[in-house]
């Protein structure tokens, strides 16, 4: 199954995250599909920019986001 999480980018206590489709069976940071979008928390306020077209796609083809992907896209 593919679902759509966060992969950790960035350096230590600086972490940067990539909105990415994966196969759920691969480790958090290992291969991805399709990266489409990104996540910073640490700007004030936090940024997030997500390819709403991209996002739909996946969906629609069954892809399931994780919790912390469906937190922040619902903003």
């Amino acid at each position: 199954m593919t679902t759509i999480r966060l992969t950790r980018m960035g350096r230590k206590k600086r972490p940067f995250y990539r909105i990415v489709v994966t196969d759920s069976r691969k480790r958090r940071d290992s291969g991805w599909i399709e990266s489409i979008g990104y996540y910073n928390p640490m700007t004030e306020p936090a940024t997030v920019k997500v390819d709403e077209e991209r996002l739909a796609y996946w969906k629609s083809v069954g892809a399931q986001m994780s919790e912390k992907v469906k937190k922040i896209t619902s903003k």
